[in-house]
């Protein structure tokens, strides 16, 4: 099954192309002002690397769930969802937090995935990552260093794209992934497709919305002005 998997929750967009656990190719962008701009590029480079003569040869679709950036996340559902309206392909999405988590990651160890929340916080979430199959030690939420959650586990690798000194605040010194590894990377998103507790499947990707984790600033803004919260475009309250 060839997938086309995008990820773009935080300011590196990384779109990737191939089969669950083989042959793929990637490209990364940084910048989140780029992607809405770079990633129709990105998307024709891997389709050009793998040989392929076009979307009419991509058989599924895989989008990171957030949480992360609300104009990021944005970008990458309306594009999938746009090729989904005309392809009609099977839909996969994963929590880019576990994205992170699993990348290289050794079975039995025990994971924790970040990334930054801003206002000083940040979202994680815990996996422990076994030979067939992924179980959550905690679900994404929003935290502060020396959480609860890190407190009462034995963490293996602590993964995020926040600077180290801020990784070390949690506690788990020299378990600490380097910054730049700890980007999301398309390519385990896809690997996470068929893999139990990992990537599942959208049964109706139109009225399907990623886990922005918080309101973007500008949502959060009114609503402490009018003191009542702002309906999505789906008109639901948040």
């Amino acid at each position: 099954m060839m997938v086309l998997a995008v990820d773009a929750a935080t300011d590196r967009l990384s779109v990737a192309l191939g089969h669950p656990r083989g042959r793929q190719a990637v490209r990364a962008l940084s910048g989140a002002r780029r992607h809405a701009g770079a990633l129709p590029r990105l998307v024709n480079e891997v389709l050009d690397e793998m040989g392929a003569a076009g979307l009419s040869e991509v058989e599924a679709l895989a989008v990171s769930d957030g949480p992360g950036s609300f104009t990021g996340l944005r970008v990458a559902t309306s594009w999938a969802k746009g090729v989904w309206q005309v392809r009609r392909l099977p839909f996969w999405t994963a929590s880019t937090l576990l994205v992170r988590a699993a990348r290289d990651a050794a079975v039995g160890t025990r994971v924790v995935g970040v990334g930054s929340a801003l206002r000083g916080e940040v979202y994680a979430a815990g996996y422990r990552i076994l030979d067939d199959r992924i179980e959550t030690l905690f679900a994404p939420t929003v935290a502060s260093p020396g959480h609860g959650n890190l407190q009462d586990l034995t963490v293996d690798r602590l993964v995020g794209d926040l600077p180290e000194a801020e990784m070390v605040a949690w506690g788990v010194a020299g378990l600490v992934v380097s910054e730049e590894d700890g980007k999301p990377d398309a390519r385990t998103l896809i690997d996470l497709i068929g893999v139990p507790g990992g990537a599942w499947s959208i049964e109706a990707p139109s009225t399907w919305e990623p886990e922005y984790g918080r309101p973007a600033e500008a949502q959060a803004k009114w609503e402490r002005t009018h003191g009542r919260s702002l309906s999505d475009s789906m008109g639901r309250a948040g």
